[in-house]
């Protein structure tokens, strides 16, 4: 039993376990935001538009119906409503609800919309941060902090970081020239050196 405690505590403790908690919570918070707003504020809306084009009929009353039932009294026969119209029962009838269907869709794509947003909001912030934070390259975060303490301006600041970033790109030209000049010499160019010699001592 203890090891079995154990390892459920190495489990439960994982840092993947806890990443995806934390995700399920935050997902149902946002899921409840996202479904808030289009239930509460654009679907209203769009039900409005649908109101003012269908003439107040809206989705709601689009059937099809494969078999129809209608509502009957209590002396057996069928129910009118208002203008005269029979009644159809609903719960006894057969059909196809297309408004059911078509306000689904539209719900759908709101959601896919107010995602869509959302999502391109949060990734233009973060390209906006990836952005600064290469501003200052080769400069690092804490350099520019001491730097705005002195009271530099950011065009002064830039003016460091280029500079630095010349002097670093000099400093690994130089590098790479002085790699280049002590790298072992390759086999062809030994035999040339052999051959050279060869000649000069022939002469």
């Amino acid at each position: 039993m203890r090891k079995f405690f154990g390892e459920f505590k190495k489990f439960i403790t994982r840092g993947n376990v806890i990443d995806m908690a934390v995700g399920v919570i935050i997902g149902g918070a946002f899921t409840a935001i996202v479904t808030a707003l289009t239930n509460n504020i654009l679907m209203p809306i769009v039900n409005w538009v649908l109101f003012m084009v269908t003439g107040g009929k809206g989705f709601e009353n689009i059937y099809t119906f494969l078999q129809t039932s209608y509502q009957v009294g209590d002396d057996g026969k069928i129910l009118l409503d208002e203008q005269g119209k029979q009644i159809i029962d609903l719960t006894k009838s057969i059909y196809i609800d297309w408004g059911a269907f078509i306000t689904a869709i539209i719900n759908f794509l709101l959601i896919a919309i107010v995602l869509f947003c959302i999502i391109k909001a949060i990734n233009t912030v973060h390209e906006n941060a990836d952005k600064q934070k290469g501003k200052y390259a080769p400069l690092s975060k804490e350099d520019v902090v001491a730097f705005r303490r002195e009271g530099k301006t950011t065009q002064e600041i830039l003016a460091i970081a280029a500079q630095k970033k010349a002097e670093q790109e000099e400093a690994d030209r130089k590098a790479a020239e002085e790699a280049a000049a002590n790298a072992p010499k390759t086999e062809q160019e030994l035999l040339t050196e052999i051959v050279d010699l060869l000649r000069e001592n022939k002469q």
